[in-house]
């Protein structure tokens, strides 16, 4: 962004310099050709431009600003409106003001020129009691997931005759929350048997006796208005039937942040890394997905760690809350893949997402035990760039039974995502007993 003119930083504008000049002109010709007028002219100038600046600077005057964000969380790529309430307390009126809002690294202004950080305030009158409140908006383009601080305001008055100005910070930054964008993925339409994210029930087998009839031999403390009138007489013995409840489907999203699969930038803040930025943004599109299927989606770190509270199926509002813990995540320490492999050892598992970044051999072999205790393993794969290695490690993971998705960093998401699902297994998918 350009910066503050140089001259702007001087404590004399422009017309006050030439009024000193002048006045230093006049205090010459009037020594030169005696001339008293010109020196009267001369000193009164001078004068003007000193009462001026002790008006500015000596006289009591405040300024205070309020900020405010349209939407209050932006997702990556969105546009924000920045709304500031300046108010104004100064003992002397004060002609017009500029005002620049200072915008961090990651968020840009918007295209629009009229929309820029910066502008001019309007001349305000002498207020101490009640402030002169002056209201501007400008657009930003949030670039870059994290929190961003919006700030301070930069403001630059002048007094009455517009002699001096007096350049200050007014208040404090303000925090903008930044998430990962939030890509529409494909449904899960194939998956196999029970696998569907819709509810489905199961038989409550409660009580002594239960056998996999419909009907169970009575227990005591069941309600007789669960009695089963045909199962007793035929069976001549108080048989119920076994109530059915709700059970929701459980599906698993991990976001690797093993440092070694991402570049140094990932682990030092949040948006360096553009490759750990689509990452987290196909972490958040693959839960938003599985919630509107209806799951319960647990998302965790590649060492089981849970990143953000279960979200239950169709509970956008915890979708958006995944976003909000996301803002600020990075890659962390190295962390082997071999200890997910453990987590799903000896289950049966729903839907399992996996988001990692470049694989070697070794973790395609850590990872390759997981497929088999998933109903549909998804492998997307996030790479610097479309190399050889990473199109060995897709059908190295393929292999495996994963159904992978491969995609460069800043890559389509969506693409990647309906690769995945198109993508078959060489081999059965085996479930592990539990």
């Amino acid at each position: 962004m350009p910066r503050w003119p140089l001259l702007s930083r001087l404590p004399l504008t422009l017309r006050g310099v030439g009024a000193l000049v002048l006045a230093g002109v006049c205090g010459v010709l009037a020594q030169r050709f005696g001339i008293a007028e010109l020196a009267y002219v001369g000193a009164l100038l001078a004068a003007a431009v000193v009462v001026s600046a002790a008006t500015l600077y000596l006289l009591p005057s405040s300024a205070r600003v309020t900020r405010a964000f349209s939407p209050d969380v932006a997702a990556t790529g969105s546009e924000v409106r920045v709304r500031l309430t300046v108010e104004i307390r100064a003992s002397l009126p004060s002609s017009q003001a500029r005002w620049r809002d200072a915008v961090p690294d990651g968020v840009i202004p918007a295209s629009v020129v009229d929309s820029a950080p910066e502008g001019m305030l309007p001349a305000t009158g002498s207020a101490m009691a009640d402030p002169s409140r002056v209201e501007v908006d400008y657009a930003v383009r949030a670039e870059r997931r994290g929190l961003r601080r919006v700030g301070p305001l930069a403001l630059v008055t002048t007094d009455p005759f517009g002699f001096t100005r007096r350049r200050r910070t007014v208040g404090d930054t303000s925090p903008l929350v930044i998430v990962p964008e939030i890509v529409d993925l494909d449904e899960l339409h194939d998956l196999p048997g029970d696998a569907g994210g819709s509810t489905r029930s199961v038989a409550d087998r409660m009580g002594q006796g239960a056998d996999n009839l419909i009907p169970r031999t009575y227990a005591p403390g069941d309600s007789m208005r669960r009695i089963h009138w045909r199962a007793s007489a035929h069976r001549d013995e108080l048989m119920v039937r076994q109530e059915e409840q709700e059970t929701t489907p459980e599906a698993v999203v991990v976001l690797d942040r093993g440092a070694a699969r991402w570049s140094p930038a990932a682990g030092r803040a949040a948006g360096a890394d553009p490759a750990f930025e689509t990452a987290v943004s196909a972490c958040v599109s693959a839960t938003a997905r599985l919630v509107r299927e209806g799951y319960l989606v647990t998302v965790i770190d590649a060492d089981g760690a849970v990143l953000c509270d279960p979200i239950e199926g169709a509970d956008t509002a915890g979708v958006e809350h995944l976003a909000v813990a996301l803002a600020t995540i990075t890659a962390r320490r190295d962390l082997p893949l071999d200890a997910l492999a453990r987590l799903f050892s000896g289950i049966a598992a729903g839907p399992v997402i996996v988001v990692t970044g470049g694989l070697a051999d070794a973790d395609v072999v850590a990872l390759a035990p997981v497929p088999h205790h998933s109903t549909m393993p998804i492998l997307l794969l996030v790479s610097e760039a479309q190399e050889v290695e990473a199109q060995e490690v897709v059908t190295a993971a393929a292999d495996t039974g994963w159904r992978v998705g491969a995609l460069t960093a800043g890559g389509d998401v969506a693409a990647a995502w309906s690769d995945a699902l198109a993508s078959r297994e060489t081999r059965s998918v085996h479930r592990a007993a539990s």
